[in-house]
């Protein structure tokens, strides 16, 4: 994942993370962890390339650093 750190700069999203999920959330201008916590699962499952691997990987990394998913509401 090294090449898409430098490719993304501030990127701090989990490294084990699916390239359509990379690409699709990359392309929608997240890159950082904290940036998800004003979206909701709902929204993000909305971009092509965000399945729910990728969510699990995404929510557990908000988890372990005292985060989560914006509330839809």
């Amino acid at each position: 994942m090294q090449a898409e750190q430098r490719d993304h700069g501030d990127w701090n999203l989990p490294a084990g993370l699916p390239k359509p999920a990379q690409r699709a959330l990359a392309a929608a201008g997240y890159t950082r962890l904290e940036q998800l916590t004003n979206v909701s699962e709902t929204d993000l499952q909305q971009l092509h390339g965000v399945g729910p691997k990728a969510l699990e990987q995404l929510r557990r990394a908000l988890a372990a650093c005292g985060l989560s998913f914006a509330r839809r509401g």
